[in-house]
Formats: structure tokens, C-alpha cells, sequence
């Protein structure tokens, strides 16, 4: 399904959900999607996910390991504090985007 196909089903816009009641809103935030959100950033400046507008990847690596060390940072400052499935979500990104930086800084 489309980014168009599941807006169109649930009548709201781009990054959005309905509620309980209908209305369009933010998803919940939770630890899981601020990492992903972190993920989706390092992702973008490594030139792995296009600009949603213009349709074309740009690579910027000081922003990219800017992302990566906030992902870091919260490893390490969350230790013995994370449920299991939170922990290794954090651990496989970060493994994950650190290797992908690595790859595209070698070229």
C-alpha cells in the first residue's frame, strides 16, 4: 500500500492517524518511535531514503553522525533501563546505521 493508498483510507494527511474519535493526529510517542524517528534521520542524510518533496537522496555525513551519536548517546545513557524489545531495537538500528555510514564514507 501507498503512502497515497493509506491516507486516502484513513482520510488524513501524511504522517498522521485517526484517533479513537476520527481526528487526525501525531502518532503516540513512544521510546520506539523516537528511535525510529532518529533511525529515519540518519537514514535521509546517509542518502538511503529520498526527500519526500523533491524525490532525491542527498548524502550529508557530519549530519548523519550527528543522528548516529544521538542514538549512541541513548544507548548509553539508558542502560539496564530499557524492556528487551526496546533495548534490541536500539542495538540492531544502531548497528545498522553505523555499518551503512561506514560503507558510504569509504566511497
Amino acid at each position: 500500500m501507498t503512502a497515497q493508498d493509506q491516507q486516502e483510507k484513513t482520510g488524513c494527511g501524511e504522517g498522521k492517524v485517526p484517533d479513537m474519535h476520527g481526528k487526525c493526529v501525531m502518532p503516540e510517542v513512544t521510546f520506539s518511535t523516537f528511535i525510529m524517528s532518529l533511525n529515519t534521520s540518519a537514514l535521509y542524510h546517509l542518502g538511503e531514503i529520498a526527500d519526500p518533496a523533491s524525490g532525491k537522496k542527498i548524502v550529508d555525513l557530519a549530519l548523519a553522525k550527528h543522528a548516529i551519536d544521538t542514538l549512541a548517546m541513548i544507548e548509553q545513557k539508558t542502560k539496564g533501563n530499557l524492556g528487551k524489545d526496546e533495548a534490541e531495537l536500539l542495538k540492531n538500528i544502531l548497528y545498522d546505521v553505523k555499518l551503512r555510514f561506514v560503507n558510504k564514507a569509504k566511497r
